[in-house]
């Protein structure tokens, strides 16, 4: 992964047009203050609520993170573990799912972003 492309900047939870200011208020596993978003970016100074209710289109990206957790777990326990019962494997989902749910939810957020927002290598400090 290399500046300049949206896995560094879904990698690394910065911004997606300048790739080096914070995305995030503070870290992922904060639970003050999880999810939260800063207003704009610390370098380049890009709002990143577009518009209001901006992010509840990372619901959506949530969702298809959780369901890809949830097929990635049950399919490693059927292949690799098949003596687990089922009772077992909803274990196994439900730890991994709330041990997981702060990360996820600052993924999609930052996934949800980058979906709108492009690089800018010139992106310069603006006031």
């Amino acid at each position: 992964m290399k500046k300049g492309t949206k896995l560094y900047s879904i990698a690394k939870i910065t911004c997606p047009q300048c790739h080096e200011g914070k995305f995030l208020v503070s870290s992922v596993y904060d639970l003050k203050h999880m999810g939260d978003v800063r207003q704009e970016c610390d370098v380049c100074h890009l709002k990143y609520e577009r518009e209001p209710g901006f992010f509840y289109g990372a619901m959506y990206v949530s969702y298809a993170l959780g369901v890809a957790l949830f097929v990635t777990i049950w399919t490693s326990c059927n292949l690799w573990f098949p003596s687990f019962g089922a009772w077992t494997q909803i274990g196994l989902v439900t730890f991994f799912t709330i041990v997981l749910s702060p990360y996820l939810f600052a993924l999609s957020k930052i996934i949800w972003a980058n979906f709108f927002i492009s690089y800018k290598s010139y992106a310069q400090p603006s006031k």
